[in-house]
């Protein structure tokens, strides 16, 4: 499973590259409307700096009909650069601008706002590089997200489709490693689950007493590097 940050705050981007294998970066308007900036692109910009064209970056379009849909895509591109992943909503409108975007363009997208295994099979067949369910909210409206993310898996193996998935809306980290698991190709994960998947107590708990273990004999903020093999 690849793991994308679902954030659209720099430093929490950066701290997170720092330490674990990123793949990418996710944004919504929500994410960027928690920026407290005018131009979307004062923040879009300094992430795709950050990570560069290798890593994918996924930017949301606004508009409600799939010719201005059509349009926003190109100039998100044109702006922000090559490995940007365009989110369209799956609706009506969104499918038809995925066509759209399939025939006549060459940019990437991502289907988005994906609640049930239909949406996910036609945007597929619209040709998404990505479906990305909801896992959480999925939860929220009294179904299941991860079974709903795993049917839409053997959707799309069982016939023989090229679209990944791309699950998000986590809760908790158990739903993580669960499609981890399952073998659910990506997923996007707020930065709050993210160190939840990865720190535990117990881990540190066992890491601090193998250090005071061996400070025991060889003294306090000794480390191997302290020692050589004696002759």
């Amino acid at each position: 499973m690849r793991i994308l940050i679902d954030s659209a705050n720099i430093e929490q981007i950066k701290q997170i590259y720092e330490y674990y294998p990123i793949s990418g970066v996710t944004t919504n308007p929500t994410l960027l409307s928690q920026m407290g900036v005018d131009n979307p692109y004062d923040i879009l910009g300094p992430i795709r700096d950050f990570i560069c064209e290798e890593d994918e970056l996924h930017v949301q379009v606004i508009s409600r009909r799939a010719e201005e849909m059509v349009k926003e895509a190109e100039h998100i591109v044109d702006i922000l650069g090559v490995n940007t992943y365009i989110k369209i909503p799956a609706v009506p409108e969104g499918f038809k601008a995925m066509q759209i975007l399939l025939n006549e363009s060459e940019i990437p997208f991502t289907a988005t706002a994906i609640y049930t295994p239909m949406q996910a099979f036609m945007a597929a067949k619209c040709g998404a590089s990505y479906v990305a369910p909801y896992i959480n909210r999925i939860d929220n409206m009294g179904y299941n997200g991860l079974t709903v993310a795993k049917q839409i898996q053997n959707i799309i193996n069982n016939n023989d489709m090229e679209a990944g998935i791309l699950a998000a809306s986590f809760k908790n980290s158990q739903q993580v490693l669960e499609l981890c698991e399952y073998g659910i190709d990506s997923a996007t994960i707020a930065p709050n689950i993210l160190m939840d998947v990865i720190m535990n107590a117990a881990v540190n708990d066992a890491v601090e007493t193998f250090i005071k273990d061996f400070e025991s004999f060889a003294g306090e903020s000794k480390t191997m590097l302290d020692f050589k093999e004696e002759a």
